[in-house]
C-alpha cells in the first residue's frame, strides 16, 4: 500500500510537468492576478482530474449515452481553446498589483478561475484517456486491487493539488522580476499553445 501511495503521488507530479494548457494558463494567471487565482485554477484541475480517476476506475455505464459524445466534447474543446488563444494575444499585460476585492467579487472571481481550470482540463480528451490508461496498466501489468487504485490516484490527486499549487505561488514571485515586454510575450506563447493544443484536437478529432 506504501508503495501504490508513493507511485500514485509521483504520477501526479509528473502529470503537472507537461506542458501544455493548464501549464501556461496557472503561470500566467497567477502571474498577473496573484497565487490565489492560480491555486483556484489549481482546485478545478485536481475536480476534474478527480471525476475522471473515478471514470477510469468504476468505468462509464453510469454516464447518460449520448451520440458522438467525444466529438461534441472535442468541439467544444476546440472552440474554447481557439477563444483563449486569439485573446492572449490582443491581452494588453500588466503588472500592477491586484486590486482588492469585497467578499462578493472574490468568490466569483473564485468561482471563475476554478471553472477555468475545470474546462481547460475537461475539455481535453487526452487528459481522460491518460488516466485511463494508467487505470488499465495498474489493473493488468500492476496487479492493484481496488484498495490500491483508489489509494493510487488519491495520492496522484494530492500530487496535482500540490505541484500546481507550487507552481502559482512561485510564479507569483516572479513578477517583480518581470517587464511589460516579458510579458507580453509569455502572453503570445501561452496564446499559441492555445491554438496548438486546438489543431491538434482538430486534427486527432475531426481530420485524421
Amino acid at each position: 500500500m506504501l508503495t501504490a501511495a508513493l507511485y500514485g503521488l509521483i504520477a501526479g507530479v509528473l502529470l503537472c510537468l507537461t506542458f501544455g494548457t493548464v501549464f501556461f494558463a496557472l503561470i500566467q494567471t497567477s502571474i498577473e492576478k496573484g497565487y490565489r487565482s492560480g491555486i483556484q485554477i489549481a482546485l478545478g484541475v485536481v475536480a476534474s482530474d478527480a471525476f475522471f480517476v473515478f471514470t477510469a476506475i468504476f468505468g462509464t455505464s453510469f454516464l447518460p449515452p449520448i451520440a458522438h459524445f467525444d466529438k461534441w466534447i472535442g468541439a467544444t474543446g476546440i472552440i474554447f481553446l481557439v477563444i483563449l488563444g486569439i485573446k492572449n494575444f490582443f491581452k494588453q499585460p500588466s503588472l500592477s498589483p491586484p486590486q482588492p476585492l469585497d467578499d462578493r467579487s472574490r468568490r466569483r472571481s473564485h468561482f471563475k478561475y476554478f471553472m477555468k481550470g475545470v474546462a481547460l482540463n475537461a475539455l481535453n480528451p487526452i487528459n481522460f484517456m491518460s488516466w485511463a490508461a494508467i487505470a488499465t496498466y495498474l489493473r493488468t501489468k500492476g496487479r492493484y486491487d481496488l484498495d490500491e487504485m483508489i489509494l493510487f490516484f488519491g495520492m496522484s490527486l494530492v500530487g496535482v493539488g500540490l505541484t500546481q499549487s507550487a507552481l502559482s505561488v512561485y510564479a507569483h514571485r516572479l513578477r517583480k522580476f518581470l517587464t511589460v515586454k516579458v510579458m507580453r510575450y509569455i502572453n503570445v506563447v501561452t496564446g499559441v499553445v492555445f491554438l496548438g493544443v486546438a489543431t491538434k484536437l482538430l486534427w486527432e478529432q475531426f481530420l485524421k
